[in-house]
């Protein structure tokens, strides 16, 4: 690949067997313009749950991994960030994809711009009984307790919190579960970002910030609930892609 390869961005596929559409497009991408890209970033939520590293036992999952391979076997930069459903993602599985996994914020400079990148559910600040409930999730000791329960009874846990989570997200205000503009002016603030690219809220869109009087662009991910989406940024700037499944 040479210089002018773009570096794609996505987020939100929420990959699992009762989504065949988004596996199709899934694949698809990875065989396609995966293979022709500087890098490609997987901004969380890839599957739509995740139980350990041992769920690569899921005949849908070693398919995703084998996709995943092959990007990176063509010796293209593959990182993959947490996200809200997928968060125990872990070494296991970044040794048989050959990705990364990435912290919760990462900078880059992309053609000159400097750009934050985030899952984006840290962003969302008003809902704080998520904030709590991912704090609670992201303790090393609790992660532990749930590495040691049988399969069968992780799997039991994640369609119960997934069930809640649909039922919570029913009564909630939608302005609750969106980003606030204090966390995002703070994180572009905090990591002297020109541009935040983020998904997790499943609105995609482009929006202006103006932090400490300077206007910030912020791009929201596509997620995949039709087809496959994704963003590629080159030195003409960012376009938004689309892939069938």
């Amino acid at each position: 690949m040479g210089s002018s390869a773009p570096t794609l961005f996505l987020s939100d596929q929420h990959l699992s067997p009762e989504r065949p559409q988004a596996l199709r497009a899934f694949h698809a991408f990875c065989a396609g313009p995966a293979r022709d890209a500087a890098a490609v970033y997987l901004l969380g939520d890839l599957f739509d749950w995740w139980i350990g590293d041992d769920q690569v036992r899921e005949p849908f999952v070693a398919e995703v991994v084998r996709s995943l391979r092959g990007v990176a076997d063509a010796g293209v930069p593959l990182y993959v960030a947490h996200g809200n459903r997928d968060f125990l993602l872990s070494d296991r599985f970044a040794q048989a994809t050959g990705a990364s996994i990435l912290p919760d914020y990462v900078v880059l400079d992309l053609h000159g711009v400097r750009t934050l990148l985030c899952h984006g559910d840290t962003l969302c600040t008003d809902d704080t009984e998520y904030q709590a409930h991912r704090a609670r999730m992201r303790d090393p000791a609790v992660q532990a307790c749930l590495a040691r329960l049988p399969y069968f009874l992780r799997r039991l846990i994640a369609r119960w919190m997934r069930r809640r989570s649909r039922n919570l997200k029913a009564i909630k205000p939608e302005s609750i579960m969106d980003v606030t503009p204090n966390a995002i002016a703070q994180a572009i603030r905090d990591h002297g970002a020109q541009r935040l690219i983020h998904g997790h809220t499943h609105r995609p869109a482009r929006h202006v910030h103006e932090v400490d009087g300077t206007a910030r662009e912020r791009i929201v991910l596509h997620d995949w609930h039709d087809s496959g989406h994704y963003l590629a940024v080159d030195a003409a700037g960012a376009h938004e892609r689309e892939i069938a499944g």
